[in-house]
C-alpha cells in the first residue's frame, strides 16, 4: 500500500480514536493524529499476528484495523503520560 494511503487511513483512525480514548494526549490533537498514523501500523501488525489481513488500502476494513491500532496505542501513551504536565 502506498505511503499516502497509510497517512490518510491513519489520520482518519487517529481522529476517531481520540474520541474513544478519554483524556488529552501529550501532543494535543496533532499528537493524537500522529499516534493514529503509527496506530495504523500497530493495527496492521496486531491483525496479521492473529491471521487476519492488515491495512490494505483506503477502505472501511483498513480504517477499522487502523482504528483498533490507534486506540491501543493512544491508551498506552495516555497511561504512560498520565499525570505529566506540559511545559
Amino acid at each position: 500500500m502506498s505511503f499516502l494511503a497509510w497517512l490518510v487511513v491513519g489520520l482518519i483512525a487517529g481522529f476517531l480514536a481520540k474520541y474513544v480514548v478519554p483524556g488529552e494526549g501529550p501532543g494535543g490533537v496533532i499528537g493524537d493524529l500522529v499516534i493514529g498514523i503509527v496506530g495504523a501500523f500497530v493495527g496492521g501488525w496486531v491483525f496479521n499476528f492473529f491471521g487476519k489481513a492488515g491495512v490494505s488500502g483506503i477502505n472501511v476494513y483498513s480504517i477499522v484495523v487502523a482504528f483498533v491500532g490507534a486506540v491501543i496505542l493512544l491508551f498506552i501513551v495516555r497511561m504512560l503520560t498520565k499525570g505529566r504536565t506540559a511545559v
